[in-house]
């Protein structure tokens, strides 16, 4: 039986995404016609570490697929995550309008 670590136990739907993120990753490679090899060099990260970002596995930290973004010079795309926080805003407003007594 294998060992069941934390990094690798999450939500499917998180898992998902990651797998998402990862297929987008490769097609950006893909795009500017760069081998996994050319991205580990710019990444200054093994091949391997490149095959899992690519495969989303949910052990390789941001800091790396940080790394990987901006190699494929799509750093800022960074500063997208929870950029349009939806959930966020319907609560504040919720809770500014049960302020005003509006609610």
């Amino acid at each position: 039986m294998g060992k069941n670590t934390f990094g690798k136990t999450m939500p499917r739907a998180l898992s998902q995404n990651l797998k998402i993120m990862g297929e987008q990753i490769v097609l950006a490679r893909k795009r500017r016609h760069l081998s996994m090899q050319d991205i580990a060099d710019r990444a200054t990260v093994t091949r391997l570490t490149v095959s899992k970002v690519e495969h989303g596995d949910p052990t390789v930290s941001m800091g790396i697929y940080a790394r990987v973004l901006f190699a494929l010079n799509l750093e800022n795309d960074i500063t997208l995550l929870a950029a349009d926080d939806a959930l966020g805003r319907q609560l504040q407003d919720a809770e500014l309008l049960r302020k005003r007594g509006e609610l």
